[in-house]
């Protein structure tokens, strides 16, 4: 008669056997495959990045800049794109000091226009594709914040933030995508914002633009897939930029100040390297934020209700705080 404790063993053993010769295997291979496929997954990043000619609106500070300096270290050809000369000839000197185990030797190309003259864009789009010839990625990152009240701010306000966040860049989308189109080839990449899905009070003509910059290249995603052209937001909440500080008002002024979540923000190296990644594997969309704005996009979606009232609350609060 076999007994309990006797049972108990072999089932053990029959376990342990089971444990060796089918789940370790089969945990060991799952890594392996895994493993494998990150690296074809980073060979291709690497092999669609190099040697692409890029194009930077923004270029010569905060996040424009980081991206400069990751794209350029992919091995990528550089088009910096930016309102002042000197901030770009000493970016592009920065750029080819920089010894990489990729060894770039494209030295960028910089281009000066300024994006909220909608008029210059298309001239700058034309010199971009003569000195390259093509342009394979576009990166429309250039951009203004604002700061102000609705009842308080002037409409010609609103038009300034609108032409440098979303007609600036609908303009030199337009202007490069025909070539784009030509070539059956190209990505398109919009630089927006978490507030281009949730509107928080005081920035309502910040808020507006980037709505309207999601809403336009969602359209574009659609119209220009038979081209195989790709087409890439990116949402980032709060960079550690000089965003804040180069805001305008609501009179139209400079803000001047650097908001405690602003500084406290993600550094724009990090939201660069996400840009990269993104676009190295032609991702759709991409939500760079923390837990808090994540969960206010699917709440502004699940529960519109809760959300506009926890607005409402946000803007007495900032309002006595500003009133103190």
């Amino acid at each position: 008669m076999v007994t309990a404790a006797a049972r108990k063993t072999v089932q053990k053993g029959k376990l342990m056997d089971f444990t060796s010769t089918v789940i370790v295997p089969l945990l060991f291979g799952s890594l392996g495959i895994f493993a494998l496929f990150r690296l074809l997954q980073w060979m291709r990043m690497r092999a669609y990045l190099q040697e692409a000619v890029v194009v930077i609106t923004g270029a010569t500070s905060g996040l424009g800049k980081e991206c400069a300096k990751a794209f350029h270290a992919a091995g990528s050809k550089l088009v910096l794109c930016g309102r002042d000369s000197e901030k770009l000839k000493e970016l592009v000197q920065e750029l080819c000091a920089v010894k990489n185990h990729r060894k770039n030797t494209h030295e960028p190309h910089p281009v000066v226009f300024d994006l909220s003259d909608t008029k210059t864009v298309v001239n700058a789009a034309e010199e971009i594709l003569k000195a390259l010839g093509h342009v394979d990625i576009l990166i429309n990152n250039a951009g203004i914040s604002f700061r102000g009240t609705i009842v308080d701010t002037g409409l010609d306000v609103d038009k300034k933030v609108m032409e440098t966040n979303y007609f600036g860049p609908i303009a030199l989308t337009k202007a490069l995508l025909p070539s784009m189109i030509k070539r059956r080839q190209g990505h398109i990449v919009a630089i927006s914002s978490v507030q281009g899905k949730i509107s928080i009070p005081f920035r309502s003509a910040y808020a507006a633009s980037k709505h309207a910059t999601q809403a336009f290249f969602d359209c574009l995603r659609a119209e220009v897939e038979q081209y195989d052209i790709e087409v890439t937001v990116v949402s980032p909440g709060y960079i550690q930029t000089n965003l804040s500080l180069n805001a305008v008002t609501a009179d139209g002024s400079r803000y001047g100040v650097m908001d405690k979540t602003t500084a406290e923000g993600q550094t724009a190296a990090e939201v660069a390297q996400v840009v990269l990644n993104a676009v190295g594997q032609k991702k759709k969309e991409v939500l760079v934020a923390g837990l808090t704005p994540c969960l206010a996009v699917y709440l502004r979606n699940l529960c519109p209700r809760l959300f506009f009232t926890l607005m409402a609350s946000r803007a007495k609060k900032e309002r006595k705080v500003k009133g103190s």
